[in-house]
């Protein structure tokens, strides 16, 4: 079994920044994709932002140019740093996780969600 934690939510004014951390721990093998997804009330749960074992990186329109993700391998651990945050922006941020386990099955981890509010 694979345990994420995140961290970094909370509340920010407009134009303001926040860090989201996740850790991933237990059965791993490999991880190959991180993401962060967001929901909003009433709303889907879409993809923010994606990185891959590579490094490679994929970003939903809205946050291109003002979020980066970024990985450290050796921590197992995804970030997502936030700048000129934007109201539009709140949701609940979940990290995913897509690799190997040490039974060499693959996996889908989810965080259990921080709440990002962005005032106006």
């Amino acid at each position: 079994q694979v345990q994420l934690v995140e961290s970094g939510g909370g509340l920010v004014q407009s134009g303001g920044s926040l860090r989201l951390s996740c850790a991933a721990s237990g059965s791993i093998f490999s991880i190959q994709t991180m993401g962060w997804y967001r929901q909003a009330p009433g709303k889907q749960r879409e993809l923010v932002a994606r990185i891959t074992s590579g490094g490679s990186t994929n970003y939903v329109d809205s946050v291109k140019g003002r979020f980066t993700i970024s990985r450290d391998n050796a921590r197992n651990s995804v970030y997502l740093q936030m700048n000129s945050l934007k109201p539009e922006d709140t949701a609940v941020y979940y990290c995913n996780l897509r690799g190997v386990n040490l039974l060499r099955n693959p996996f889908v981890s989810w965080g259990q969600g921080t709440q990002v509010t962005v005032s106006s």
